[in-house]
C-alpha cells in the first residue's frame, strides 16, 4: 500500500495560510502610516550617524588645536626668556663700551697716548667701527659731530638685535597660540551645536503626530548642515 501525499505536500500551503474559502491568504498591505514611519526611521538613523561622526570630529579637532595652543605658548615663553637673556647681555656690553670709552676720553684729554692706546686695544670688535667712524667726524674740532661712538649708525650690538628678533618671534608665537585657542573654542561650540541637533532628533522620535515630527526633523537637518559647514570652513590640524 503506497503512502498518499498530504494536502500540504500537494499545495505547498499550510491550512493556517488559507482563507475562509480555502485559498492561500495574501499578506496585508503596508499602510501609509507604516511607510511614513519607516522613512522617518531611516532619515533619523542617517542623521544620527552623521551627527555622531561630526561631533567626534569637532571634539578631536578641538583637542588638537588645544595642543597647538599649549605648544605655541611654551615656545613664546622660551623665546621671551632668550630675549631677556640677550637683552641683558646687550646692556652689559653697552655699559662696558661706555665705561671704556670714557676712560679713553680722559686719557686722550690728559695727553696720555700710551694709556689711550691701551684702552683702544680693549675696545670690543663691534665697538671699533663706530669709534673709527666717530673719529672721522673730527669730534674735537667739529661742533656738529655726534657726542660719542654710541650715537653713530655703525654702533651695533648683535645681542640687542638678537633680543629684538627673539621678541618679535615670541609675539608671533603668542599670537598663533591665541589664534589656536580661538579655533579650539569654535570647534567646542560647534560640538555643542551638534549635540543640540542630537537632542532634537531624539525628541522628534517621541512624537507620533507626523507634521510635528517632520518639522523637528527638518530643523535638526538644518542645524546639522550648519554644523557641517563650520567643519568645512574651520582650519584642520
Amino acid at each position: 500500500m503506497t503512502d498518499q501525499p498530504t494536502p500540504l505536500e500537494v499545495t505547498g500551503h499550510r491550512e493556517s495560510d488559507r482563507g475562509l474559502d480555502g485559498a492561500p491568504s495574501e499578506p496585508e498591505p503596508i499602510t501609509r502610516r507604516e511607510r511614513t514611519e519607516r522613512w522617518f526611521e531611516v532619515a533619523s538613523s542617517i542623521l544620527l550617524a552623521i551627527v555622531a561622526v561630526a561631533t567626534a570630529w569637532s571634539g578631536y579637532q578641538s583637542a588638537r588645536w588645544d595642543g597647538v595652543q599649549a605648544e605655541r605658548y611654551t615656545q613664546a615663553s622660551a623665546r621671551r626668556v632668550e630675549s631677556t637673556r640677550a637683552s641683558t647681555l646687550a646692556g652689559q656690553h653697552t655699559l662696558y663700551d661706555v665705561n671704556l670709552f670714557n676712560q679713553w676720553l680722559n686719557a686722550h684729554a690728559s695727553n696720555a697716548r700710551q694709556l689711550a692706546s691701551i684702552y683702544e686695544r680693549r675696545f670690543r670688535p663691534e665697538f671699533l667701527p663706530a669709534f673709527e667712524a666717530w673719529l672721522a667726524t673730527d669730534p674735537f674740532n667739529n661742533p656738529d659731530a655726534p657726542p660719542g661712538p654710541l650715537y653713530m649708525p655703525q654702533y651695533v650690538i648683535s645681542e640687542g638685535e638678537e633680543a629684538e628678533t627673539l621678541t618679535s618671534e615670541a609675539e608671533r608665537l603668542f599670537a598663533e597660540g591665541e589664534a589656536a585657542n580661538e579655533i579650539s573654542d569654535k570647534y567646542v561650540l560647534n560640538g555643542v551645536f551638534l549635540a543640540t541637533c542630537l537632542f532634537f532628533i531624539a525628541i522628534g522620535e517621541r512624537f507620533e503626530w507626523v507634521p510635528v515630527r517632520a518639522a523637528i526633523l527638518v530643523m535638526a537637518t538644518g542645524m546639522l548642515i550648519y554644523g557641517l559647514y563650520h567643519i568645512v570652513v574651520y582650519p584642520i590640524q
